[in-house]
């Protein structure tokens, strides 16, 4: 399960409700990599490898939306999946409530409002 995070601030396009027709989108190396606005993909070309490694190992928790890096965040399987969260005590137990819908919106596939209330991001585009 993989969820789009800006490939140079780390954040998760889901918590601030970005979708990926939404994002900006940037090719390096014959992948696209999807940004939350245009000044983290100025910001991406200076050095790519760099933010690249800074964000590859980086899960978003299907409850709260919260980025970790992956080796400080809690997994459990779920059928076939490793699904990550953050170490609150109570993610896991939201996600078993309605676990289709946290994987949904965790892909992208449900709307979520997203923190900026559609407002912008950190250049003041709106997306």
């Amino acid at each position: 399960m993989r969820t789009i995070i800006c490939s140079t601030c780390g954040c998760s396009l889901v918590r601030l409700g970005i979708s990926r027709e939404n994002s900006v989108a940037y090719n390096h190396d014959g992948k696209e990599y999807y940004f939350c606005c245009q000044g983290c993909v100025d910001i991406f070309i200076t050095d790519p490898r760099k933010y690249l490694q800074e964000t590859e190992e980086l899960i978003v928790c299907p409850t709260c939306l919260a980025e970790k890096p992956r080796k400080w965040a809690d997994k459990i399987n779920i059928g076939n999946q490793e699904i990550f969260f953050c170490h609150c005590p109570h993610s896991v137990d939201v996600f078993k409530k309605k676990p289709d819908f946290y994987i949904q919106r965790l892909e992208g596939n449900i709307f979520n409002k997203g923190i900026l209330n559609h407002e912008g991001c950190c250049l003041g585009t709106d997306k």
